[in-house]
């Protein structure tokens, strides 16, 4: 497996990947990423200064990925954990953790001081993950991201 940076012909899979744990968890769709139009082009929305986008990859197969973006109304020094979905079938084998920390370790090559992300109690094994990584639950959402129809909110200092 590698992990990668977004590429141009990656949209439309990541895409699919990222809208498809909405339907198998009967998620909330509108004010989240799935009705968020950044979703369909994320090779653009990932060129803007100080953000990343990870993409893992196997044997030609694109099985998720995971990226860091300032978004609007953070805090200074905090950008948000974004984009962070897998495949159902590569789920529960350590590579969500793989992308998360490769992400976390791009934030602070980027001089962020911490993480912020926002989530669904429908997603509630990755809850369990982020709490293990350190990330603590706040009582109101930072900044602007749009996506009116979380309501997790964490922290995690770096």
């Amino acid at each position: 497996m590698i992990i990668r940076k977004v590429k141009k012909k990656d949209n439309k899979y990541l895409a699919d990947i990222i809208r498809a744990p909405f339907v198998e968890y009967d998620a909330p769709r509108e004010g989240t990423v799935f009705s968020d139009p950044t979703t369909d082009n994320l090779y653009d929305l990932f060129q803007h200064d100080k953000s990343v986008l990870w993409v893992a990859e196997k044997d030609g197969e694109i099985l998720g990925c995971c990226g860091i973006f300032p978004t609007h109304g953070l805090p200074n020094g905090c950008a948000e954990l974004v984009k962070f979905y897998l495949l159902a079938k590569s789920r529960g084998k350590g590579l969500g953790t793989q992308l998360m920390q490769h992400s976390i370790k791009s934030a602070k090559e980027l001089g962020y001081h911490e993480i912020y992300i926002e989530t669904l109690p429908q997603f509630d094994n990755a809850v369990g993950m982020y709490e293990r990584a350190g990330f603590e639950k706040l009582d109101n959402p930072l900044g602007d991201s749009g996506h009116t129809g979380c309501d997790i909110w964490m922290i995690k200092k770096l």
